[in-house]
């Protein structure tokens, strides 16, 4: 799938209907035959967007490589809800590594195909954001740094939340989580701790990074795509909410991951070798307390007894990523 402009038909929406697209460029998804990667019969919750996002990307993976693919699946939600012993909802060849080391078991399995000389099977790592930002990175750093044929994939809904949504280093500052309460002087999790895994990935130079949102399924299936195009170590960090551990409406969590990208706290941007090679810019930029308003992770910073300095804060948070990946474009950076 090449990257297109789109003729949205119908004013004050961002959506448009396969129908006005060519076979070519329809999506995955509104294949018939598609491949279902992960079927019914799971059980995440009600309007979960990991569960969406894991089937568009395997999907499209299993598409892009003949249905040659092999899954290495990190401890996390998504392990657990489609994986409940006796039963699994997966139409792939699939194996659940440890909490911390998916990296290592995808990058085991890639070595045996390429000793056997099946370098045609491709194979994709996936965790969550705990699994990867946090107990696993130094796996995955490995993975990097060697270079591994490897595609990891991290679904990051910002938190623990198989275990109860504790925090982790990839929960925004000043998000209410059961290890940062909403109580004391700096209520949440705090400002200045946590890390930029697509920027840590970035740092080893590796063939592709990106980021990619659930809410644009046509820009997610492109960047897997491209990622299988590559051989070496890839990876793409994929937005998806969490209705339960954000406090959301479950009809909600579309709508939430683009307003994520819309005020500018989660930059979608495509990287090669250490240098962002594209950015998606912001269409019709909206105000961060737009995002954060319907997430009761957030209740604290709003009411008669908000943090207007939080809210200050996160806003820049929003600015430095626009200006850094120029979101709004040349013209409005100008």
């Amino acid at each position: 799938m090449v990257k297109v402009n789109i003729p949205f038909m119908q004013t004050g929406t961002l959506v448009v209907g396969n129908r006005l697209l060519d076979k070519e460029d329809r999506t995955v998804q509104a294949w018939r035959d598609r491949p279902s990667s992960l079927t019914h019969g799971h059980r995440a919750c009600q309007g979960c967007a990991e569960a969406l996002a894991a089937r568009w990307v395997l999907d499209t993976a299993m598409d892009a490589t003949g249905g040659k693919l092999m899954v290495a699946n990190a401890t996390g939600c998504l392990e657990v809800f489609s994986t409940l012993y006796p039963e699994s909802a997966w139409k792939i060849p699939w194996i659940h590594s440890l909490f911390a080391n998916s990296a290592s078991v995808a990058t085991g399995i890639a070595a045996v195909n390429h000793a056997r000389g099946r370098d045609d099977i491709r194979v994709i790592a996936q965790g969550g954001d705990g699994g990867t930002a946090d107990i696993g990175l130094a796996c995955l750093s490995g993975m990097f740094e060697r270079n591994d044929d490897v595609l990891y994939v991290c679904y990051d809904n910002q938190g623990y939340m198989n275990t109860g949504a504790q925090r982790s280093s990839a929960t925004p500052p000043a998000t209410r989580t059961a290890t940062t309460p909403a109580v004391g002087r700096d209520p949440g999790a705090p400002f200045g701790q946590g890390k930029s895994v697509p920027k840590i990935a970035m740092a080893h130079e590796i063939p592709y990074v990106a980021t990619a949102s659930v809410a644009d399924i046509r820009d997610l299936e492109r960047k897997v795509r491209t990622a299988m195009s590559h051989h070496g170590a890839r990876y793409l960090h994929v937005l998806v909410t969490c209705p339960l551990g954000w406090g959301t409406k479950s009809c909600d969590s579309i709508k939430m991951a683009r307003l994520a990208v819309r005020c500018g706290l989660f930059p979608l941007f495509e990287a090669e070798y250490g240098e962002v090679t594209d950015v998606t810019p912001i269409r019709d930029r909206v105000p961060v307390e737009e995002y954060l308003k319907p997430q009761r992770r957030f209740a604290h910073l709003f009411g008669p007894h908000g943090d207007e300095v939080a809210l200050e804060r996160i806003r820049q948070m929003a600015e430095r990523n626009i200006r850094q990946y120029n979101l709004l474009g040349e013209e409005v950076a100008a």
